[in-house]
């Protein structure tokens, strides 16, 4: 069983298979470039893009969501969310405001912001780079830089993974903005791409589960059993 957000990233991904699948149909695949076929190979690396920031968005809001259902008291609450809050009382003139958080107060107080933290986030995370990323789940469920999670043995190191990631959206800023990219984008760009996102979306949704489980003692979603 995975969570919501991965379940509907899986479902879109289907559509970069899809492209990948028409792009062998067409051109083959055999050794050599592909001319005439790069429409397909940009338009990948723009809806690649485009998974990955809604899968952390999404993943971001079901973790927060988690945490308010299940947190056992406001002490359980993660010290980022525990800022949010206070930061948010502050803004309050009525003195009587903080008692709104009092007892079991807090989460129907995080409950009703839940939807304004969603669109901040959503107007703030228009480039899924890194700094975004972090930012983001600091923010949502209080991690610190998930960035740091970003790492697979033997294969991948964190900083190279913000890297590249940075480096591949930066691509899909070139080509959504001005159609054109002096860099030509081939099918292994994108296949490239694909897995590595398709990676980060596993290290990502699996530290959010961690994270949940530490602060409410209920994971998001329970790992798949091994035959």
């Amino acid at each position: 069983m995975a969570s919501k957000a991965r379940a509907a990233f899986d479902k879109n991904a289907k559509d970069i298979e899809r492209l990948l699948k028409v792009h062998e149909e067409i051109g083959g695949t055999g050794p050599g470039r592909r001319y005439g076929l790069e429409v397909l190979n940009k338009s990948a690396i723009v809806l690649i893009t485009a998974f990955w920031e809604a899968y952390c968005e999404d993943v971001a809001a079901e973790g927060l969501a988690h945490i308010i259902k299940h947190a056992k008291t406001a002490d359980a609450l993660p010290t980022e969310l525990k800022k949010l809050v206070a930061k948010k009382l502050k803004k309050e003139a009525h003195e009587l405001e903080v008692w709104k958080i009092a007892d079991e107060g807090w989460r129907a107080y995080l409950t009703v912001h839940l939807e304004q933290l969603k669109e901040e986030r959503d107007r703030r995370l228009n480039t899924p780079k890194t700094d975004q990323i972090n930012e983001l789940f600091k923010t949502a469920v209080g991690i610190e830089k998930m960035s740091s999670h970003w790492y697979w043995p033997k294969k991948m190191k964190a900083d190279r993974a913000t890297q590249k990631l940075d480096e591949y959206v930066t691509l899909r800023g070139a080509i959504a903005h001005r159609g054109q990219h002096d860099t030509s984008v081939t099918k292994k760009n994108v296949t490239d791409y694909f897995e590595f996102v398709q990676a980060l979306v596993g290290k990502t949704g699996g530290q959010v589960n961690t994270h949940v489980k530490k602060v409410t003692g209920k994971p998001l979603w329970l790992p798949k059993k091994t035959k």
